[in-house]
């Protein structure tokens, strides 16, 4: 039996030559959907780019990429957002963006304790959500890559949220996890090669301390840490970790291990946790407002027109942030 030799797939430098020359010379630079201001506005989220997220359980992963997608949805009004999470229902999700663009706290919201102090506040983040909320879609099961992509085909997603990649099954038996994950990663470029942008949270593993012991220390995670992370490693543009300062936790840094495009520099955060929100660390402040709070520092963020209110910053009882 004679086999069919597969057929030939391939440009020509020549053939991609007046495209490529076009964009230089009339300055097109690459699209690129803004997630925020200052030291965020930095970071490369566009069509054609993997970006992967990282970092301990509880350090902040699923709020700071639903807050990237969320204000990438808000300042581009064109852009359609697809989430997939494994863990987390939308209902879940909605009420953490309400606490981080009403101001506040997330107990008052999960619990249902809002009264008439928040009402300033609490229509304007609601009218916020609404105004992308029709552009903002979330994967139902089956949790599987086929299903993401039948979904982000109907939804015309321009921006894929995958949270987390080790829970999102590729097609096909792959025998390990290492394998399926290398076969998710394919299919994850192969996206962002069709003109998609790609946010996607893995595991990562624990490294190893000063003396030899197992840990989750943000000074010990890099970029081999993320779990099964060969094929990760390689296929992603930029790898970022979230390590939190094991000193106070409200201040994050957003560490860069990987930048195909650019050097590598870490971004400064602080982390509200009362209000699921992060925002860049002033890189002339020594030190934190002086209340422990950051509602100085964020109050031109939030948008806030009445009273505060709120009740104490008590966080979330919820450890998967």
């Amino acid at each position: 039996m004679t086999s069919t030799p597969n057929k030939a797939n391939y440009q020509t430098a020549a053939d991609a030559f007046d495209g490529w020359r076009d964009d230089l010379l009339t300055g097109k630079p690459p699209t690129f959907y803004p997630i925020g201001e200052g030291e965020l506005a930095r970071l490369e989220i566009g069509p054609g780019l993997v970006n992967l997220f990282g970092g301990a359980p509880g350090a902040g992963k699923t709020a700071f990429t639903m807050q990237a997608a969320c204000d990438a949805l808000r300042l581009t009004p064109s852009l359609r957002c697809l989430v997939a999470n494994v863990e987390m229902p939308p209902s879940v999700l909605l009420d953490r963006q309400l606490a981080r663009l009403a101001g506040i706290d997330f107990t008052a919201i999960r619990y249902r304790r809002l009264d008439a102090s928040h009402g300033a506040r609490l229509d304007a983040g609601l009218a916020t959500l609404e105004s992308f909320a029709d552009r903002l879609a979330f994967l139902k099961q089956p949790f599987t890559l086929e299903n993401v992509a039948a979904a982000a085909d109907a939804f015309d997603a321009g921006l894929l949220l995958l949270d987390y990649a080790q829970r999102i099954a590729p097609p096909g038996t792959h025998g390990d996890n290492r394998n399926a994950m290398n076969a998710t990663m394919g299919y994850l470029r192969q996206f962002a090669d069709a003109g998609t942008a790609v946010i996607v949270i893995s595991r990562v593993t624990r490294g190893r301390d000063a003396k030899g012991g197992s840990t989750y220390d943000a000074a010990a995670l890099t970029l081999a840490s993320f779990s099964e992370s060969a094929e990760l490693e390689f296929g992603a543009d930029s790898a970022f970790i979230l390590a939190p300062d094991p000193k106070d936790a409200g201040l994050v840094t957003l560490r860069c291990v990987k930048n195909r495009h650019g050097s590598q520099e870490d971004i400064p955060l602080q982390f509200d946790g009362a209000r699921m929100s992060f925002a860049p660390l002033d890189a002339t402040a020594t030190a934190r407002p002086a209340d422990g709070k950051l509602q100085a520092a964020l109050r031109s963020l939030w948008d806030r027109t009445g009273a505060a209110g709120d009740e104490p910053d008590g966080g979330t009882d919820d450890d998967t942030f």
